[in-house]
């Protein structure tokens, strides 16, 4: 079986798929898996267009998938497809919706095998719980795993024509649902959109389908207080404090890592080559979408002039949750005073980063200096207001403006967008 998660932006994601549906059939299935409301189904339909009458599309949450003999209705057609046309796709969307989809769609990948059909599967699901537990489950070494993550400020200023540094700028302020963009000249609209089309569905249908929640209120307070608590360090105490109903430390941190699977919260563990110092230490909370910062803080979007704390606090996360969605593994570090925003490893290399957007001084970069010469396999990089460049030449570090970092990611991460 493929180990590697590929995670992607729109764009990416299809052009892998294209490349993929461009090989031999059959080959192994496609399953695209990623949070609510970034395009899945969009893309299966543009697959759909492009690809023409070779293509078959059916989704998992349509009324006709819930009448008798949907499956076998829907395979036929993809044989009289692949007879007619010499090959054919089937692209699956929600197939979580479909009772025991695995073992169904393994059964119909055998036999594609056995009679060497040349058919290709492409499948799409919202939760990577359900997905996974089906896949390990009943589809071992016959699929390979996508994730199309939240969208990127560069494929956000390619799709809606917007100049690259103000899509880095929506991305803090507005997160970067492409259904949201439409609606960002009303703010009510916009945050009724957040609100229902994917923290709802994704809070009251993805994980309490798929985890046993007992206290599913508790799981909403989990998710308000970090949302409310942007690339902030908080114990696991501290979050117990605030709960509004006693909840056991276990209990907070199994629903930390529901909301990090339902793409919603990512709590980074603390660097540390011991995995008890890491487990021990408290999360830095990151939420993977900037756009579900402004949907539950009352205080709306930080004003950059007003409010320079809290906004740094909103770029930094932005900042992180694009590691995060780009597949690379992060982290923070602490000890004593000193401070590194991020540790990531990945495709991007090995970096250090800290993020300022206002004045600093050297003073202000003593954590990533002393984290650097301890760990000299991490290159330092600091985030920063881009008329504070010249500061971090001074200082000997390497720089880059956070609108800059926000579209294409360290300065030598030449295979991202």
């Amino acid at each position: 079986m493929t180990q590697e998660i590929f995670h992607l932006d729109y764009i990416r994601c299809r052009k892998v798929l294209e490349q993929r549906l461009a090989e031999p059939a059959p080959s192994r299935i496609q399953l695209l898996t990623g949070p609510r409301q970034v395009g899945k189904t969009t893309l299966l339909l543009e697959l759909s267009q492009r690809l023409g009458n070779q293509a078959i599309y059916a989704a998992g949450d349509s009324p006709e998938a819930g009448l008798p003999g949907f499956w076998e209705r829907f395979w036929r057609q993809i044989e009289d497809a692949a007879s007619t046309h010499g090959r054919a796709i089937a692209l699956l969307d929600e197939i979580q919706h479909l009772g025991s989809w695995a073992s169904r769609l393994k059964g119909e990948w055998d036999r594609l095998r056995r009679h060497q059909l040349a058919v290709h599967v492409v499948a799409t699901g919202s939760s990577a719980l359900r997905i996974g537990a089906g896949g390990r489950e009943s589809l071992a070494g016959r699929f390979e795993r996508l994730t199309l993550a939240h969208w990127s400020a560069s494929v956000l200023a390619t799709t809606f024509g917007l100049e690259p540094a103000k899509a880095a700028l929506f991305v803090v302020r507005m997160g970067s649902y492409p259904g949201a963009f439409l609606l960002h000249q009303d703010l009510g609209r916009w945050s009724a959109y957040i609100r229902d089309a994917i923290v709802e569905p994704a809070l009251g249908k993805d994980i309490l389908a798929l985890a046993d929640i007992r206290r599913p209120a508790l799981l909403r307070q989990v998710f308000a207080i970090s949302a409310a608590s942007p690339a902030q360090i908080v114990s696991l105490q501290k979050i117990q404090g605030h709960l509004q109903e006693a909840g056991a430390l276990e209990t907070i941190a199994h629903y930390l890592h529901l909301l990090e699977e339902a793409y919603l919260v990512a709590p980074f563990e603390r660097y540390s080559k011991r995995p008890a110092r890491r487990r021990a230490a408290p999360p830095k909370l990151i939420t993977l979408n900037n756009a579900l910062l402004a949907a539950v803080d009352p205080r709306g979007i930080p004003d950059a002039s007003r409010e320079p704390e809290r906004f740094g606090a909103w770029v930094e996360n932005a900042c992180l949750a694009f590691a995060w969605n780009s597949g690379q593994r992060v982290a923070y570090w602490r000890e004593g005073p000193l401070e590194v925003a991020g540790v990531i490893e990945g495709s991007w290399g090995s970096w250090a980063l800290e993020v300022k957007t206002g004045s600093f001084s050297a003073a202000d970069v003593r954590g990533l200096l002393e984290f650097t010469r301890r760990h000299s396999q991490y290159r330092p990089l600091l985030i920063c207001a881009e008329k504070e460049l010249s500061t971090a030449a001074r200082l000997g570090v390497t720089g880059i403006s956070w609108k800059q970092f926000l579209l294409s990611g360290p300065p030598t991460a030449k295979d991202h967008h």
